[in-house]
């Protein structure tokens, strides 16, 4: 069984920052693939970015340039750090681990960008 414990959301300013992480953890975890996807009031849910392990990256259009994943494969741990933020960046942020157990969620975190 996995378990994703995810942190860093908030309310922030348009063009500020936050950086947003998840951590799998269970017995023998070992994540494949992490990434991040969102889900805005009355939209379905999207892709973010993702990650392998061995480090390949991908984003969505609307955030590329702005947002930048990564991960620590010894914590199985995977960052967010969101720049330049912008109020239709506002949703709950997923977090997402492709597992040798299976796919994993984590419970959402709210990013609210306003004035």
């Amino acid at each position: 069984q996995v378990q994703l414990v995810e942190s860093g959301g908030g309310l922030v300013q348009p063009g500020g920052s936050l950086r947003l992480s998840c951590a799998a953890s269970g017995s023998a975890v070992n994540p494949n693939a992490m990434g991040w996807y969102r889900q805005a009031p009355g939209k379905q849910r999207e892709l973010v970015a993702t990650i392998t392990r061995g480090g390949s990256t991908n984003y969505a259009d609307s955030v590329k340039g702005r947002f930048t994943i990564s991960r620590d494969n010894a914590k199985n741990t995977v960052y967010l750090q969101m720049n330049s933020l912008k109020p239709e960046d506002t949703a709950v942020y997923y977090c997402y681990a492709a597992t040798q157990f299976g796919p994993y969620w984590g419970r959402g975190t709210q990013v609210t960008v306003s004035s």
